[in-house]
């Protein structure tokens, strides 16, 4: 289940196109933002994303590749 949160969080960023809060990639997987936030910390940390700004998220090389 975290795994396809995971992805999904991943590929709503590369979608996206632009760095984004926790709120913005809640709405566009239409899911409470907690359920977002959560998955956050564990994809930063895994070099899967990263956070440029304080809040706001963007898909490393490492998570684009780990889409495909």
């Amino acid at each position: 289940m975290a795994e396809d949160m995971n992805r999904a969080i991943l590929k709503a960023l590369a979608e996206l196109g632009k760095p984004a809060k926790a709120k913005e990639i809640a709405e566009k997987l239409g899911v409470p933002t907690s359920k977002v936030s959560c998955r956050l910390a564990p994809l930063r940390k895994k070099g899967l994303l990263d956070s440029p700004e304080k809040g706001v998220y963007v898909i490393t090389e490492e998570g684009e590749k780990f889409l495909e």
